[in-house]
């Protein structure tokens, strides 16, 4: 059952995909998914089943008709990130870079770029790779400690990562830890803000980055994490929970009884398998739903989706149903095989939804002995589904055959004005992997004059990315229109040193948001230069949490 005012059709199944957990379009319109047949096991030895598929239309009717593997064997293959013509992706306990060289939509080259990762638990693995739009990829890492390892440098000592998420630059060689802990669910929005997905907390917002909270070894707390869903774990599922989950849940209970703790284990209509989340920043769907976050519910059977607002008096966002989602969900299902693991968003504007399809999606770790004997745990092993959601009445297809062309910087520079985020980080990125200088007066201009304040935060960091920052650029950030701009100008002028009382103007802005990142961006000048700043936001906001 989908929401009224979509429709939703069969995109892909096997045998051309089978066991799909994430699927990407690249800036040449190729579809890249991430197949995990070996889940919920861990295989033997350095190779699994992984796989990673490329699918294609041959006849150019908008249809997939045909595939080609582009990777295989793969040992716990979960994402993809499109990289300079190849892939990044994730396959604990590694990163690698994969290329096709020669034409034939198979990679002949391939690099670990980071090694080091936890990956003993397939549920909580590195994964999500993301390109933000602060030029930096984001990957969700469950807060496991890994001792991480960047190839392309040998005198780099590991990276201790310990309670947090992972995000590095390749064009700066520069990795780092960031707020945690998103388990498989990495949203990010307009402005670069990141919303996590955890099995039974759908929705967090990363709302103070790593770099801030653990710059000071004595704050009382390091959890830069917030749930923010005003509706907590329920949800409107039409499936019956699984005879192995109501006996796990009740002996769970009976223990918790015992214990007399104020605990309870939910059987079902209850968010314990979210995944998945992903906002929508595509221009096809109505006004209402853009910007919105979907989450699978692989437990429930369900998607489910979240209106995301940002007053302008608080710093971190809320998480609402819709008007027309307060009792129910934006689809569901009553298959119980149906595994909605996770969402892209296509250059068509359209919602694609990828589903691992099987009859058990819980790993066995947490099943107790005896009720896992009779469950075969890689039924539907052989199946997967992903399917694509437009409005109601929507005809056109795929732009497949326009994106195939060979494109320039100027045509990336265009990019950066499309109102379908699709577009506008494919073209960032490009721009940032071509360097091509000339069309720096041409990204100039869209920042300094283009109406839409997303179109002016691009071109802030394809300069930045081109190491083109001025100073008066940055301050012009700062004293742009739109909060966000700002905000995104006082982090890229930490490192300004003659922009510090341009940064402190922004103590007063009436966007709380901005408030509390100047109080962060002040902290990168000397103490008593900042001191007097932190103490008016303090004595101004110290109701607020996260300002204190």
């Amino acid at each position: 059952v989908l929401d009224n005012d979509f429709e939703i059709e069969l995109f892909a199944a096997e045998p051309l995909v089978q066991d799909p957990v994430e699927m990407i379009f690249d800036e040449r319109g190729n579809i890249y998914v991430v197949e995990m047949p070996d889940y919920p096991f861990q295989p033997e030895g350095p190779e699994g089943k992984g796989r990673i598929k490329i699918l294609l239309d041959r006849n150019a009717d908008g249809q997939i008709d045909d595939v080609v593997v582009f990777a295989d064997g793969i040992k716990d293959a979960t994402s993809v990130q499109p990289w300079e013509g190849g892939v990044l992706v994730t396959a604990a306990p590694y990163i690698y870079f994969m290329k096709d060289t020669n034409g034939d939509f198979i990679a002949d080259e391939k690099e670990v770029l980071f090694s080091g990762f936890f990956q003993e638990n397939q549920e909580a693995q590195i994964t999500n790779l993301r390109f933000n739009i602060d030029n930096w990829v984001y990957a969700a890492n469950h807060g496991r400690s890994a001792d991480v390892l960047f190839s392309r440098d040998a005198s780099q000592t590991p990276l201790k990562l310990r309670g947090a998420d992972f995000r590095f630059r390749l064009d700066k060689g520069l990795f780092e830890p960031e707020t945690a802990a998103a388990q498989f669910g990495q949203a990010l929005n307009d402005w670069g803000h990141r919303f996590i997905t955890q099995n039974t907390l759908h929705i967090q917002q990363a709302v103070v980055p790593w770099r801030y909270l653990n710059r000071h070894p004595h704050l009382p707390s390091t959890k830069g994490t917030k749930n923010i869903s005003d509706h907590d774990l329920l949800m409107f599922q039409r499936t019956d929970a699984p005879y192995w989950r109501v006996e796990r849940s009740n002996r769970r209970q009976k223990k918790y009884d015992e214990q007399e703790l104020d605990r309870i284990e939910h059987i079902d209509s209850h968010f314990t398998g979210a995944s998945g989340g992903t906002h929508y920043g595509g221009d096809l769907f109505p006004e209402d739903y853009q910007g919105s976050i979907f989450t699978g519910e692989v437990m429930g059977n369900l998607v489910h989706r979240d209106v995301i607002t940002l007053p302008h008096d608080e710093v971190s966002y809320r998480a609402q149903r819709g008007s027309g989602d307060k009792h129910s969900e934006f689809l569901v299902s009553t298959d119980p095989w149906f595994r909605p693991a996770h969402f892209t968003v296509g250059p068509d504007g359209a919602l694609y939804v990828v589903d691992m399809y099987r009859q058990h999606i819980e790993t066995p770790l947490s099943i107790p002995e005896d009720l896992k004997e009779e469950m075969d745990f890689m039924r539907g092993s052989d199946k997967g589904r992903i399917y694509r959601i437009v409005p109601k009445g929507h005809q056109d297809g795929l732009p497949f055959s326009d994106l195939q062309r060979n494109r320039g910087a100027k045509d990336y520079v265009q990019w950066l004005t499309h109102p379908n985020q699709w577009y506008r980080l494919h073209g960032q990125r490009m721009l940032l992997e071509l360097q091509d200088e000339s069309v720096l007066p041409k990204v100039k201009e869209l920042f300094e004059n283009h109406e839409d304040a997303r179109t002016r935060l691009h071109a802030f960091y394809v300069m930045e990315g081109m190491d083109a920052l001025s100073t008066d650029v940055v301050k012009r950030a700062l004293m742009d229109s739109h909060p966000r701009v700002r905000e995104h100008g006082l982090i890229l002028a930490e490192s300004c040193k003659t922009c510090f009382n341009d940064i402190a103007a922004l103590a007063t802005d009436h966007d709380l948001r901005v408030v509390m990142q100047t109080a962060l961006s002040v902290g990168f000048f000397p103490a008593n230069k900042a001191q007097p700043i932190l103490v008016d936001i303090l004595l101004k906001y110290y109701q607020d949490e996260w300002i204190r």
